[in-house]
C-alpha cells in the first residue's frame, strides 16, 4: 500500500519533467535561464518550508548555507575536479553537515532567539570567504560547469544545460521531500510544532526532531546554492547577501509556509520581481539607486500583504475555502 502510494506521487513529477523538456526548446534563452532560477528558488524555499513550515524553526539564514553549498560544490569541481553531477553531492552533505552543527545549537533555542542567531550567520559566513584563497576571496570562484559529454545539437545552449540540470534536480528533490514529510518523520516535526510538550509526553524527542530538520534543510538549502552558482557562473560573498535570505523568507510565505503545494508560485514570483521593477523604474523615469532599491520594496510590500491576506499562502486559503464550501454544501444536504 505505501508503495503504492509513493509511486501515485512520483507520475505527476515524470510528467513535469517531460513538459519541462519540450518546454524549453520553444522559448527563448531569457525564459531558459529565467526557468533554471525559477528551479533554484523551488528548491531554497522548500527547505524553509520544511524547517519552519513543518518543524517550527525559524531561520533567517538560508542564505549563508546556501553559500555552503556553493562553495562547497566550486572546490570539489575545481580543485578535486569532481563531476559536476557528484559535486552537487558534495554541496548537499557539506551544508548538511554545517546544519547538524547549527542544528544542535539550534536545538536549545527558540523564537526571536534562534531567528537571530541565524540572521548572524547570514551576515557574517559569506564575508569569511574574503579570509581563505582557496575560495577566491571577494572576487569568488569562477564555476564552469561545461557542456554535456554527448552532442545535442546546434541549438542546443548552455543556458538549456543549466535548466535540464537544475530543473532534474529540483525535480528530484521535491518528490523526496514529498515523500518525507508525509512519513512519520514530517508527523514528528508538526507534533513538536503543534505542541513540544505533548509531544515529548508522547514519546517524542523533539530536539533530535529539530536537529534533522535543520540537517535536511540545510542539505536543501547547499543544493540550492550549487545550482544558483551553477546558473551565475561564478560563487562569491557577493552572490549571497543577507536581502537574499529575506527574499527566500518572503517566498516562503507566498508558497504557504505550511506546505509544498504553492511552492513554484513563490518561487515565480520572486524571478519575476526584477523584470517587473525594471519595467516600473523605465515607465517612471527612476533614478539609478530607485531602481536598485525598488526589488527590495516590492519584496517587503509583497511580504506585508501576504501576512495581512493571505498569511497561509493562495494554495492553503484555497484549499481551506474549498473544505468550507464543501462543508456547507453537505451539511444543507443534511
Amino acid at each position: 500500500m505505501h508503495k503504492r502510494h509513493n509511486s501515485s506521487h512520483i507520475i505527476p513529477f515524470i510528467l513535469g519533467g517531460v513538459v519541462l523538456y519540450f518546454i524549453s526548446g520553444m522559448v527563448d534563452e531569457l525564459r531558459v535561464y529565467q526557468g533554471a532560477s525559477i528551479a533554484v528558488y523551488v528548491v531554497a524555499i522548500s527547505s524553509i518550508i520544511l524547517l519552519t513550515g513543518y518543524s517550527g524553526q525559524v531561520s533567517l539564514g538560508n542564505g549563508a548555507l546556501m553559500a555552503v553549498g556553493a562553495y562547497a560544490a566550486a572546490v570539489s569541481h575545481i580543485s578535486w575536479h569532481i563531476p559536476i553531477i557528484l559535486s552537487f553531492f558534495v554541496a548537499v552533505l557539506v551544508a548538511a553537515l554545517a546544519g547538524a552543527l547549527l542544528g544542535a545549537a539550534a536545538a536549545r533555542l527558540s523564537g526571536p532567539y534562534l531567528a537571530g542567531t541565524t540572521l548572524a550567520l547570514a551576515i557574517g559566513l559569506p564575508s569569511l570567504a574574503n579570509q581563505f584563497s582557496i575560495l577566491g576571496g571577494e572576487q569568488g570562484l569562477l564555476f564552469d560547469v561545461g557542456f554535456p559529454p554527448l552532442s545535442l545539437g546546434e541549438n542546443f545552449t548552455q543556458y538549456k544545460w543549466f535548466f535540464w540540470i537544475a530543473a532534474l534536480a529540483a525535480l528530484i528533490m521535491m518528490w523526496l521531500l514529498q515523500n518525507i514529510l508525509q512519513s512519520r518523520y514530517g508527523r514528528t516535526w508538526r507534533a513538536g510544532r503543534g505542541n513540544e510538550v505533548a509531544a515529548q509526553l508522547a514519546g517524542i524527542n523533539t530536539g533530535r526532531s529539530k536537529i534533522l530538520a535543520f540537517t535536511l534543510s540545510a542539505g536543501l538549502a547547499g543544493l540550492a546554492g550549487a545550482m544558483l552558482s551553477m546558473t551565475i557562473g561564478t560563487v562569491s560573498p557577493s552572490a549571497f547577501p543577507l536581502a537574499l535570505s529575506f527574499s527566500l523568507m518572503t517566498g516562503a510565505v507566498l508558497s504557504g509556509i505550511t506546505t509544498l503545494g504553492g511552492v513554484i508560485i513563490g518561487a515565480v514570483v520572486l524571478v519575476a520581481i526584477p523584470e517587473i521593477a525594471d519595467v516600473v523604474a523605465h515607465r517612471l523615469g527612476s533614478s539609478e539607486s530607485v531602481t536598485t532599491n525598488l526589488p527590495g520594496l516590492i519584496v517587503s510590500g509583497l511580504l506585508i500583504l501576504t501576512v495581512l491576506f493571505v498569511p497561509n499562502g493562495p494554495v492553503e486559503q484555497h484549499r481551506a475555502r474549498k473544505a468550507r464550501h464543501e462543508a456547507e454544501h453537505n451539511s444543507s444536504k443534511k
